[in-house]
């Protein structure tokens, strides 16, 4: 009987062993919101190319697809897509998420102007809004009061009319928004924390297939430099220096 266990243990490594070594497929369908410069609809940005430098030169294309960022999660979690873009780490169950991140959020506080600058260590203590789907309450300390958003229109109405004392998101939409203000220097921005960004991948053997190779070249472009220029080109800061 023991020998019998040790022969069926010893056949099931070799599967694993085999399934292990299969290559990855050859096309990878990534999906995310549509962020300016960064996930384009087109194709192009900044987030984009650091995935086709990850991705294509061990042969596996990129297929890039635009959609709101929860329908993005949804669309992996039910294995329409393989991967999506801008997760934080352990972000989503069911999920998949590889030992490197390949970028980091400068998150900031949109509020009014004569507010107290908020801090990491004090943002709990506020009445706060963020897109639906961010989760900011797993990654930023002590948080109490929150409300999630469906949109990015009205925050600053929002804001003017004491619904919420600062919205928080990355600086990028952030500063997108106190653009869109007829008098800017009603409102500030605050930087609040630094979140690294994950691509996170469906719980699948083609899944865990393409994590794999993600980190695989991920250990190979980091301490080369390889994704140093893609950063320059969009003049976004490096977020691997020690």
């Amino acid at each position: 009987m023991v020998k019998r266990i040790l022969v069926m243990v010893l056949g099931l490594l070799a599967v694993a062993r085999v399934a292990a070594s299969e290559p990855p497929p050859a096309q990878i369908t990534v999906v995310s919101e549509e962020w300016s410069d960064y996930t384009n609809a087109d194709g192009t940005g900044l987030g984009w190319d650091i995935l086709r430098k990850v991705f294509e030169p061990a042969g596996v294309q990129i297929h890039t697809r635009s959609a709101p960022y929860t329908r993005s999660m949804g669309l992996v979690q039910r294995g329409e897509a393989d991967a999506w873009v801008g997760s934080y780490h352990d972000e989503v169950a069911n999920t998949l998420y590889p030992r490197w991140h390949y970028d980091t959020d400068h998150i900031y506080a949109l509020g009014l102007a004569d507010k107290p600058a908020p801090t990491l260590n004090t943002i709990g203590r506020y009445r706060l809004a963020w897109v639906r789907g961010y989760g900011f309450e797993r990654y930023l300390p002590a948080i109490h009061q929150y409300n999630e958003v469906q949109r990015r229109t009205g925050i600053l109405s929002m804001l003017v009319h004491d619904r919420a004392d600062y919205y928080i998101d990355a600086f990028t939409e952030a500063d997108g928004i106190l653009k869109e203000a007829d008098n800017p220097g009603q409102f500030k921005l605050t930087h609040i924390a630094e979140l690294p960004l994950f691509v996170g991948f469906a719980d699948s053997p083609r899944g865990r297939a393409l994590m794999a190779l993600f980190d695989q070249r991920m250990d190979e472009l980091v301490p080369g430099g390889g994704l140093r220029p893609i950063f320059a080109r969009w003049n976004q800061p490096y977020p691997f220096t020690p």
